[in-house]
């Protein structure tokens, strides 16, 4: 008899409730080709990471406590519904102005804290797993402790990295490796004209719902 077994531990979840956290990685998947309300659209998606500096962690002994991370992914956009927007406004705290949300650098808030609600919910397998619902400006009465992971950002232009790229999750290096951005990179003469240029992470108004 030769058993084959599962002894992997089970992920721990992020805590439910409110925490103090701090933004430190933006990484730009590309546009992707997605399905919408029954329609296959293009979106350019990026994918923002908060660090948890009071819920530390030993996940490497060789590393000691490091703060527990959670994302969340977005269409680049900052058209008036799209959830970045709403997102981003509930982190500033105050809404943007229509000549504001024309163009907005969201790299500005590499290292900025804020409030973070996350709840526990189930996927369609019945799996656990934490997302957050919603983010807010931090209180005045809050503090939230130093930064502890470095802040890292990836694009396809002045910001990519292909060994940052190659030292990713798979399932994120997928989506990256699938972007028309990144096959522009990777064979520029087999690509549409109009992937000349790179994106950064800059939103533009768009006319996709997120």
């Amino acid at each position: 008899m030769i058993n084959a077994t599962n002894d992997s531990k089970p992920r721990e979840l992020v805590p439910a409730g409110s925490h103090a956290a701090r933004c430190y990685s933006m990484i730009l998947l590309g546009t992707l080709t997605e399905e919408y309300m029954g329609e296959k659209k293009k979106m350019v998606k990026v994918r923002i990471s908060w660090e948890l500096p009071e819920e530390l962690r030993v996940f490497d002994e060789s590393k000691g406590e490091q703060p527990m991370v959670i994302s969340k992914e977005y269409t680049l956009s900052m058209y008036e519904m799209a959830n970045l927007r709403k997102d981003l406004e509930g982190w500033r705290g105050q809404s943007f102005t229509e000549e504001e949300a024309k163009v907005f650098d969201i790299t500005k808030l590499l290292g900025k804290p804020c409030l973070l609600s996350i709840i526990h919910d189930a996927n369609k397998q019945g799996k656990a797993y934490a997302r957050i619902s919603s983010i807010s400006t931090l209180p005045k009465s809050m503090v939230c402790p130093a930064q502890i992971n470095t802040n890292f950002e990836f694009n396809f232009a002045e910001k990519f990295n292909i060994d940052a790229l190659e030292a990713m999750p798979e399932f994120i290096r997928l989506k990256i490796k699938s972007s028309d951005e990144y096959k522009a990179l990777i064979t520029p003469s087999e690509q549409d004209l109009t992937h000349d240029e790179p994106k950064t992470l800059n939103p533009t108004n768009s006319d996709l719902p997120f």
